[in-house]
């Protein structure tokens, strides 16, 4: 036996006891007479005791102990006179009375404690010391309690847990697939699944009505803080339902997880947005609720006014953010260069002070006068000390960087706090979206998501302004989820096949399966997909979804703990008849 008691274990009740403890040597500390091993499993950390006087031989072999050596004593726990309030262990030590080396160890590349000197990169080459961090580890216990609750919660509610295919066929709407060659089937490629998407539904063809899985999924996309080319969903489906339906069931499940994870209570229903009201608002499909500062449209307010920027833009809109009119030249220039970032796209930024003693100072005082600016405050609500923030240009890039200037504007004005939760579900979103480059309509979510039954009649004649049945649940500013109710019958799959531009042969070449199943009596059915990943990290209170994952990919899709993806042998090519092309430089 190698321990009897973790190192996070032990407490005063426990004093006089004789305990094994093994572990990894945090630190060694020797103190003429005493040494000080503080030592460390996933449980906590023990601080053991040996004194030269009575153990001469033991003090002198811990002296010798290096950082992240592997290591088991023996011994009696004892009271410590200088306690610890830092560590649950904190009142008690080990004073040893034998010591086994296990296993020596180089020196760590980085330091193994909460506040490391080793860089993403390095942390990444060595994930398996970064995982021994409490931050990490913390975030996986965490990661493990919400798998955990939600296959409690979905039990409960008469889900069952299946598996679908890892290798399945290559449907090429939406990101890009990871595909994989067949050595049985020469020429032929599997792809991995970007979703269960076509598998759920078919198990509620099959009677399964109500599924879920924790699953891996794959999409080939540029990578950002909240995505990886593999990630996790909770996925699920649910047959004889209707939209509602699937809100309350999965409203629930956030509730619970929330109660059990974080004791948070929410004791309301989730409001519903619109998509429109959303990107009126707020600019995005995600918006961040914790704070108001909405949107003021006021293309009307000047018109004919002079201001070329203003008179030739398709949109001008603006924030108020209250108490900033003390904004300083060299902050509303920071501003400025923000909104100016590639990533952003305004052109500049426009500002109306409303100064405390009520009157107004703006970068535009030569177009508009106090009156006009006036009537501006008024259509803000703002009030004596605050300051407009006004962005122009096209509609759709500037609502969207009018959205980042908010989101910018609510964490310097610490309205984005962490530990407040603000959820709610956006609804009606378009069915389609047209594409100019290859002048064709794309589904907003995908193929098989069903129109609303009231916008049906407008498929023939305005397909643009069709709502699907789709939602998405929001906290945060941060997508958590979204599903739909699926299409259920062959002719309106075919319908929409068709708006989406695709041939009969090129939708029996890839879904005929799905649409012969939907002969054979496909119930009404929908479901969601909730992102695991990124709901472990909105727990955790982080931005990156890497943090919560045990071996991520870096921002270029790399492991570079496994150096992968690699080169593969001639013969491994030869097997599956793939010649390499040399690409030209």
């Amino acid at each position: 036996m190698y321990r009897s008691h973790t190192c996070g274990e032990l407490r005063l009740a426990d004093v006089n006891q004789s305990v094994t403890l093994s572990g990894w040597v945090q630190k060694v500390r020797n103190l003429g007479g005493m040494t000080f091993v503080d030592l460390r499993d996933r449980y906590g950390i023990t601080q053991l005791v040996l004194d030269i006087e009575s153990s001469k031989e033991l003090s002198e072999k811990a002296r010798k102990l290096g950082r992240e050596y592997v290591i088991q004593v023996k011994g009696k726990v004892e009271e410590r006179s200088n306690k610890n309030d830092k560590l649950p262990t904190g009142d008690i030590e080990i004073l040893v009375d034998e010591l086994k080396l296990l296993n020596p160890s180089e020196l760590p590349p980085f330091t193994i404690e909460d506040e490391t000197d080793g860089g993403d990169e390095l942390r990444m080459k060595y994930r398996y010391l970064d995982l021994r961090r409490n931050p990490v580890r913390r975030n996986l216990e965490l990661r493990h309690r919400l798998g955990f609750e939600v296959r409690n919660y979905l039990n409960q509610k008469n889900f069952i847990e299946t598996e679908t295919p890892v290798l399945i066929k290559s449907t090429p709407e939406g990101a890009r697939d990871f595909i994989v060659p067949s050595r049985m089937n020469q020429g032929e490629f599997y792809a991995l699944p970007q979703s269960p998407q076509v598998f759920k539904q078919l198990l509620m063809v099959a009677g399964f009505d109500r599924y879920f899985q924790i699953v891996k999924c794959f999409r080939d996309e540029d990578l950002r803080a909240d995505r990886q080319p593999e990630f996790t969903q909770i996925d699920c489906e649910m047959a004889f339902v209707e939209q509602q339906d699937v809100l309350e069931t999965f409203e629930g499940m956030t509730k619970h997880l929330f109660k059990v994870i974080k004791n948070v209570d929410f004791d309301f229903e989730f409001p519903q947005m619109p998509f429109e009201e959303a990107i009126k608002n707020y600019g995005s499909d995600k918006p961040d609720i914790r704070f108001e500062m909405k949107f003021v449209e006021m293309k009307d307010m000047v018109a004919n006014c002079g201001f070329k920027v203003f008179e030739d833009a398709e949109y001008v809109g603006g924030i108020c953010a209250q108490g900033c009119a003390g904004y300083s030249r060299k902050e509303l220039d920071k501003l400025t260069d923000f909104v100016r970032k590639p990533q952003i796209g305004a052109q500049g930024l426009v500002y109306v002070k409303y100064n405390t003693d009520g009157s107004f100072k703006s970068s535009v005082d030569k177009f508009f006068d106090e009156t006009a600016l006036t009537k501006w405050a008024e259509a803000y609500g703002a009030k004596p000390g605050d300051l407009l923030l006004i962005l122009a240009g096209p509609k759709a890039r500037t609502q969207s960087a009018l959205c980042e200037l908010r989101l910018e504007m609510g964490k310097r004005l610490g309205l984005r706090d962490k530990n407040k939760f603000a959820p709610l579900w956006v609804v009606d979103f378009p069915l389609l979206e047209w594409d100019k480059e290859t002048e064709r309509y794309h589904a907003m979510h995908h193929p098989f998501t069903s129109p609303k039954i009231e916008d049906l009649a407008l498929l023939d004649s305005d397909p643009g302004r069709v709502r699907a049945n789709a939602y998405d649940l929001v906290i945060n500013g941060v997508e958590i989820g979204g599903g739909s109710i699926r299409i259920h019958n062959d002719e309106l799959q075919h319908k929409m096949f068709q708006l989406l531009g695709f041939t009969e042969e090129e939708a029996e070449g890839q879904f005929g399966f799905l649409m012969n199943a939907f002969k054979y009596g496909a119930p009404p059915h929908g479901g969601v997909a909730f992102g695991f990943d990124r709901l472990v990290s909105l727990f955790a209170g982080i931005d990156s979804i890497r943090d919560v994952i045990a071996f991520p990919k870096n921002n270029s899709g790399r492991d570079v703990m496994i150096d992968s993806p690699s080169p593969v042998t001639e013969a491994q090519l030869d097997e599956l008849s793939i010649k390499m092309k040399e690409i030209k430089q």
